[in-house]
């Protein structure tokens, strides 16, 4: 396995969330994701995909400031940090790091896991 596969897929998420591509998020996130936010909730494909369809999130920036990959079989491992802006009923803009489990499923990839930080 090459990390330019993963390093596409990453670009699609970041793509598909700027744009709130419900369509390409569904295809990219695996139905039993589970996913923590930056405020330690756990979340649902439901519940990530809703925000995007609804409108309450749209998100405006996502400016990439540093990324490692893992590779291990048919799993990888991302740790992306980066600056991002936007409205989730009031503006927001800071910077997280986010840690994603892609698992190829099916000849597919697809986030299984997810967590969100918030860096002080």
């Amino acid at each position: 396995m090459d990390e330019t596969i993963i390093i596409a897929c990453e670009e699609r998420l970041r793509t598909a969330m700027l744009s709130s591509n419900v369509e390409v998020l569904e295809e990219l996130i695996a139905d039993d994701l589970i996913f923590v936010n930056h405020f330690g909730q756990i979340l649902s494909k439901e519940t990530d995909i809703e925000a995007h369809r609804s409108g309450n999130l749209k998100i405006t920036g996502i400016d990439i400031l540093d990324q490692r990959i893992r590779l291990f079989d048919m799993l990888a491992v991302t740790v992306t940090r980066v600056n991002l802006t936007g409205t989730f009923g009031t503006p927001f803009e800071g910077e997280f790091c986010y840690t994603r489990v892609w698992q190829c499923r099916i000849g597919k990839w697809q986030i299984v896991s997810g967590h969100c930080s918030s860096v002080a």
